[in-house]
């Protein structure tokens, strides 16, 4: 599981000054494997994050993240900012320098056999993917899996990572014990474009296969149509596209967003555009002037467009937890109506100024957490 003879000592000058202050830095390491990565194993403190204005009568409170740092180096990854906190830049340090919490399996357990814990609803792949390569070869999901399952814990993956087929029969076992939630995220179905802006990812063709293996498995599996991206993949023939070939792979429900480029991801997202599709910077530029958002309007239009073409494809919209982005389930409980909207609930407000969410045609835009700060270790 581990690499011997690749070692990074903290005086290196390439052993980044964030990380070689940090006391439960075990090493970092490279590999042919990877090239261009260097992973640092650290000694995580804790497993659970818990989410200001989670839990309670609101599930999803609580996440799970393995690996900070993600090698599928998606341009427009919400998550590049909490590289930040440890001097890590959310460009390239983002891709390529990632956080391994090896013992992350072993500091779940002890948490989730505390008479103290609820029980809640557990999101993984709200942050970054926890089925990225690495995950071949350090293998924390089985022991994170298992842990969940022995302790009654419900729980909910989203992921890019095609490895989830590893571990399916492990998953389906943990499913007869306790509400267990499976979405791939695939965004894109053109595949050079998807090459282009998701270079570290799985194809789309076997991230599709994955959802029919994961339905073959007997679970249910949602396809996060998200990011949808302007004046990329925006048309309706793409988007029809998409749908049908989610509705063939045998998605249960598709769940869409439009892009939101919030800072420290613009910027990064805004170079990518300017190399690829030079002719749609400014348009971008006047799109998203006010904000992370594209504006209302837009929005209104995607969904008029895209709402249709869920229904004729015989899909389920499905529901996006506010808090934590996790996949929502008739197995964890639905904030919708009988047509699959989302909702604003009583418990979201009673978060009062911790969780601020807005709905636009339908799709639950802006959600806030103020004073969020990444729980890293």
């Amino acid at each position: 599981m581990r690499w011997s003879g690749q070692e990074l000592t903290a005086e290196e000058p390439s052993t980044l000054p964030g990380l070689a202050r940090l006391n439960n830095l075990v090493r970092s390491v490279r590999t042919p494997d990877f090239a261009g990565i260097t992973f640092h194993e650290v000694l995580a403190k804790s497993a659970l994050n818990k989410i200001p204005g989670g839990g309670g009568a609101m599930p999803f409170g609580w996440t799970i993240n393995p690996y900070r740092g993600c090698s599928h180096a998606c341009v427009y990854c919400f998550a590049r900012p909490t590289h930040s906190y440890l001097e890590l830049d959310g460009g390239k340090d983002f891709d390529q320098e990632i956080i391994v919490k090896v013992n992350v399996a072993e500091v779940l357990h002890k948490e989730l056999t505390k008479p103290s814990w609820g029980h809640h609803p557990v999101a993984l792949g709200t942050n970054t993917d926890p089925y990225q390569r690495a995950e071949g070869r350090y293998a924390l999901m089985p022991g994170i899996i298992d842990a969940l399952a022995d302790s009654g814990t419900p729980f909910s993956i989203l992921t890019k990572g095609t490895l989830l087929r590893r571990d399916l029969d492990r998953l389906a076992e943990a499913a007869t014990r306790v509400p267990v939630d499976i979405a791939m995220s695939i965004a894109v179905y053109d595949d050079e474009l998807q090459q282009s802006v998701e270079p570290g990812t799985p194809t789309t063709k076997a991230r599709l296969a994955t959802v029919t293996a994961v339905r073959e498995h007997g679970l249910d599996c949602s396809v996060f149509l998200m990011p949808i991206l302007p004046y990329l993949t925006d048309t309706r023939a793409h988007l029809d596209d998409a749908l049908r070939q989610a509705k063939e792979a045998g998605a249960t429900s598709v769940l869409y967003t439009a892009l939101h480029l919030k800072p420290g991801v613009k910027e990064w997202y805004y170079l990518w555009l300017e190399r690829e599709h030079p002719q749609l910077l400014p348009l971008y530029r006047k799109m998203y002037l006010g904000g992370t958002y594209p504006p209302k309007d837009y929005r209104r239009w995607l969904a008029a467009k895209i709402k249709p073409l869920i229904r004729a494809h015989g899909l389920e919209r499905g529901v996006e937890d506010p808090v934590t982005g996790g996949v929502r389930s008739t197995a964890l409980g639905t904030m919708r109506d009988a047509e699959g909207e989302r909702r604003r609930t009583a418990a979201m407000a009673d978060a009062g100024a911790g969780v601020i969410a807005e709905e636009v045609g339908g799709e639950t835009l802006g959600v806030t957490i103020l004073g969020v700060q990444p729980t890293l270790f």
